[in-house]
């Protein structure tokens, strides 16, 4: 089974394909990922990426599915994978398509902003020791102080409001796209991210028709 992952920061993709990995006993993929081994492992491919990387360029979609081409055809791939973070665009998702890149279906986990607002805003993260916390969900004995070394703890700058509310906006403005092309091929299947993690990984089998 080939699946998508789509959802906004903060709406819990990388727990979801964590399990789905487990359930499924078949790969998470992500772009940063995939572009680390293609560099790693010296193919032309690969080559051509680290140029474009250590150029401080941003890469192509062409050689973003190319690298997603050449990972998906890989041996632990046989029996499926799961996408995270591609495709981020229409060009991307039509890409795939041109290539022949089967998708079974596109899961997008659905939150309201609000609530990601809440959950990544309310982040904190020790400046000594790198322990995180929540306000709400795990909040330290001491407020501002890691239980672990009594460091400081911050908020780290992908977690200020401004900085969250501009990646929902971008996160929106692409993924609107990506869902209704998923949407018109049949493919979209809508999950609720606001439940427990068990919840949401057991609604998402019964959507894709793998229910444990």
């Amino acid at each position: 089974m080939n699946l998508i992952l789509l959802g906004a920061p903060g709406a819990g993709k990388g727990t979801q394909a964590e399990l789905l990995t487990q359930k499924l006993s078949i790969p998470a993929i992500s772009t940063g990922n995939m572009l680390r081994e293609a560099m790693a492992n010296g193919s032309a491919l690969g080559q051509k990426v680290k140029k474009i990387v250590e150029e401080g360029s941003l890469v192509p979609d062409d050689v973003i599915l190319d690298i997603v081409g050449e990972r998906v055809s890989q041996a632990d791939c046989a029996n499926g994978f799961i996408l995270d973070g591609v495709p981020r665009t229409l060009a991307q998702a039509e890409g795939l398509q041109a290539r022949g890149i089967r998708i079974d279906y596109a899961v997008s986990i659905e939150i309201d902003d609000s609530i990601i607002e809440n959950r990544m805003t309310g982040r904190r993260v020790c400046r000594k020791c790198g322990a995180s916390y929540h306000i709400v969900a795990n909040p330290p004995k001491v407020e501002g102080v890691c239980d672990a070394c009594s460091g400081e703890l911050i908020i780290r700058k992908d977690d200020a409001v401004e900085t969250v509310r501009h990646r929902l906006e971008v996160y929106h403005a692409q993924t609107e796209v990506l869902k209704d092309f998923y949407r018109s091929l049949g493919k979209l299947r809508l999950v609720e991210g606001d439940q427990s993690i068990e919840s949401a990984n057991q609604q998402i089998l019964e959507a894709i028709g793998a229910s444990l």
